[in-house]
């Protein structure tokens, strides 16, 4: 997608991450599982070349809109309240506003402002449905609940890795696109299991 360009991009990119990170303890690591995951989903449909790649920046990024939220709320120890949780549901938002800023990394800050759009239209912020959810989004909505329920949170303790394969199967056709969920085949997840163990 950037040509010669390339590593200059990815250099942006890995800055834009880094300056997240500063401020987030808990996406420290995140960015780059999400990354991960997508890039083998994405892989496993058959995206290759220049798609594969914008797919697993935008995951790198997907996140980068919370550079925009206080710490106050970003690295509150507890659970949001509702007006908080509003708040933090502007990171799309506000991601796509930075990113959309380069002319090219606009397909990019698409896919970043849909990551948390539903299959069935109730996410946020546009209330999308089904395939008008840029695909990337769709992918990376997926590998980023994975690694949120697989990740130690103040008020929690990470979820058993059947409990989260059992979660992103029932939400199946609700939440997530049902033909990708069943494109996670059972070397996908052990795959992914893997690395959380290593990670931890």
């Amino acid at each position: 997608m950037f040509g010669k360009t390339n590593k200059f991009y990815h250099d942006i990119v890995e800055c834009l991450i880094a300056a997240l990170e500063a401020r987030d303890v808990y996406t420290k690591g995140h960015s780059t599982r999400v990354a991960n995951m997508t890039e083998d989903l994405a892989g496993k449909i058959g995206l290759r070349g220049k798609e594969l790649e914008k797919v697993h920046i935008a995951a790198h990024l997907h996140d980068i809109g919370k550079i925009g939220i206080s710490d106050q709320i970003l690295n509150k120890k507890g659970k949001l309240l509702n007006h908080e949780f509003e708040i933090i549901k502007t990171h799309p938002i506000i991601g796509y506003n930075i990113l959309s800023r380069s002319s090219r990394l606009r397909e990019i800050a698409k896919i970043v402002l849909y990551h948390h759009e539903r299959w069935d239209g109730k996410g946020y912020p546009d209330g999308l449905k089904g395939l008008t959810i840029p695909l990337g989004a769709r992918i990376i909505a997926i590998c980023d609940s994975i690694d949120a329920m697989a990740s130690k949170r103040p008020y929690r303790s990470p979820l058993d890795w059947q409990e989260i394969r059992e979660e992103i199967i029932s939400n199946k056709g609700t939440q997530f696109d049902p033909v990708l969920v069943d494109e996670i085949d059972e070397m996908l997840w052990d795959k992914w299991r893997k690395m959380y163990l290593n990670s931890y």
